[in-house]
């Protein structure tokens, strides 16, 4: 049987949230808090990303509001431009193709519609996907704001899907797998060891759509 293959993009065919993790961390060092303890303080920026948006640019801001709210010293020039080069440094990070991806998308391609499927800064991901090499591959790119249950539903309207015959591929539970079965979508789920710990939830497995948990991505050529 032939499927309609929503498949994420960023920590599900390349690396994207290690490079995020890693600026965070420099931050953290950075601030030295005397207080709060690095997970306190990533909570912190967690709540503010929420309300600042995806994306390097808005990272960097988030770090910078942040800092200003929890900094122990005077705000110098210095220390702002300091916190924007862990931002910048991720806008030139080569893009790194996960293992078995293109192998993987070269198969499937040949049984199934292809669909790109990710959110965030429209640009910045339009530009991860001409780097990556990997577009030719899908039928549609895509970028939305926010992969809530609403996004899935106007995408099966305007592409006249059948939600039985439509999966959503990923490794966020939040955005990938809950939102997906909350609008009736089959699910397959990909764990990723870096996955933000916004989008960690308990996958909700009740609903018609069938769902899949695998541990690689090559193993999709197993089950489609």
């Amino acid at each position: 049987m032939s499927y309609t293959l929503f498949i994420d993009a960023d920590d599900t065919l390349w690396e994207n949230n290690i490079y995020f993790e890693q600026a965070t961390s420099n931050f953290i060092r950075f601030l030295n808090h005397s207080s709060l303890q690095p997970e306190e303080v990533q909570a912190v920026l967690n709540e503010v990303e929420i309300k600042t948006g995806y994306g390097f640019a808005n990272f960097t801001r988030s770090l910078i509001a942040v800092y200003e709210q929890l900094a122990e010293r005077e705000v110098s020039t210095e220390d702002i431009e300091q916190i924007r080069s862990f931002g910048q440094q991720l806008a030139s990070h080569p893009l790194e193709i996960m293992p078995g991806v293109e192998e993987t998308l070269v198969d499937l391609t040949h049984r199934h519609q292809l669909i790109l499927l990710t959110k965030g800064h429209a640009e910045e991901q339009q530009l991860k996907i001409e780097r990556s090499g990997l577009a030719g591959y899908f039928e549609h790119t895509i970028v939305v704001p926010e992969k809530h249950p609403a996004a899935y539903v106007q995408l099966v309207q305007e592409l006249q899907l059948q939600p039985a015959a439509t999966w959503m591929i990923g490794n966020s539970p939040r955005s990938d797998i809950n939102s997906a079965r909350a609008a009736n979508l089959n699910t397959v789920y990909i764990p990723h060891p870096h996955t933000w710990t916004v989008e960690i939830q308990a996958i909700e497995t009740a609903g018609p759509g069938k769902h899949l948990t695998l541990q690689t991505f090559a193993e999709l050529r197993q089950h489609f």
